[in-house]
C-alpha cells in the first residue's frame, strides 16, 4: 500500500520502519514543520493514511482525512468526546475512520480478556473488589493513559458495582473513595513503555490480569496491521472491531 504518516515522532517514524519492512510504501510525512503540505489533494496521493499527533491537530487532520476520502487509522487520543461527530460525517460522506486508544495484538487480546473477566467476576461482586495499575515512562503526560481508560469503561460496562472510574496518582495525598468508584492508579516511573493491571482482591485470595509492552514496536505494528484491515472497507469503526472474531 501507499501510506500517508500524519505525525513523525518516536511513533511515526516506528510505523515507517515496520511499513516499510511489510513492502509498503511512504508518500507523503507531515509533522509540525510541514502541516500546511496536509491538504486533500495531498493525502490522495495514498491509500490509506496512519494518525498519532496531538490532542491540539487530531480533529483537524481526520477533517481532512475524511474530504480526501483516504482511509484514516488515528491513534492520537484525547478527542473522543467527538466520536459521535465523526462517526456522523462518516456516515455522510462514505469516508474511512478506525480510532483506538491501543494498536497493539497483544493489547487488543487483553482488552477482550479483560471484558470476559468482568462479566465473570459480576456474579462474585459480593466476595471481589476490582481496582487498577498503569505505569508509564516519565515523560507520559496524560494519567490515567487512554488505554487504562479503555480497559476501566469495559470493566465499569460489566462489573454492576462500579459506576466511575478515578485516577489517583502515585503522589496524591491519600483519600476517602466510594465503593462505586473503580480506582486507577496511576505511576509515572524511569523510562518503561507501559504496564496495565486489572486487579480483583478478596479475604481469600487475588487474581491479577496483567499485560507488560516490552517496548513501541508492538504498537506501531499494530497500526500498520489496522492500515492494511481498513483498505477497501468504508464506515467507521474501533479497532476491537478488527479483533472481534464475532465480526
Amino acid at each position: 500500500m501507499k501510506i500517508a504518516l500524519i505525525g513523525y515522532g518516536r511513533m511515526g517514524k516506528m510505523i515507517e520502519s515496520i511499513a516499510l519492512d511489510r513492502n509498503h510504501e511512504i508518500v507523503l510525512v507531515i509533522d509540525q514543520h510541514n502541516a500546511n503540505e496536509l491538504t486533500p489533494e495531498n493525502l490522495q496521493k495514498a491509500d490509506v493514511a496512519i494518525e498519532f499527533s496531538t490532542p491540539n491537530t487530531v480533529l483537524q487532520n481526520i477533517e481532512t482525512a475524511i474530504k480526501a476520502k483516504v482511509p484514516l487509522v488515528v491513534g492520537t487520543t484525547g478527542w473522543y468526546g467527538h466520536l459521535q461527530e465523526i462517526k456522523d460525517n462518516c456516515q455522510a460522506t462514505g469516508a474511512t475512520v478506525m480510532y483506538g486508544s491501543n494498536f497493539s495484538v497483544g493489547v487488543n487480546i487483553f482488552f477482550q480478556i479483560n471484558q470476559q473477566v468482568a462479566k465473570m467476576m459480576n456474579n462474585f461482586s459480593d466476595q471481589y473488589d476490582v481496582g487498577m495499575e498503569e505505569i508509564h515512562h516519565i515523560h507520559k503526560l496524560d494519567s490515567p493513559s487512554g488505554t487504562a481508560i479503555t480497559i476501566a469503561e469495559d470493566i465499569i460496562h460489566e462489573f454492576d458495582k462500579k459506576n466511575e472510574w478515578i485516577d489517583v496518582k502515585s503522589d496524591d495525598d491519600v483519600t476517602i473513595h466510594k465503593p462505586e468508584h473503580l480506582i486507577i492508579e496511576s505511576y509515572r516511573e524511569g523510562e518503561v513503555p507501559g504496564t496495565h493491571a486489572v486487579i480483583y482482591d478478596s479475604d481469600v485470595d487475588r487474581i491479577e490480569l496483567k499485560h507488560i509492552a516490552h517496548g513501541r514496536q508492538g504498537f506501531a505494528l499494530g497500526a500498520v496491521l489496522a492500515a492494511e484491515w481498513l483498505k477497501g472497507k468504508s464506515g467507521f469503526y474501533s479497532v476491537k472491531e478488527m479483533y472481534d472474531l464475532k465480526a
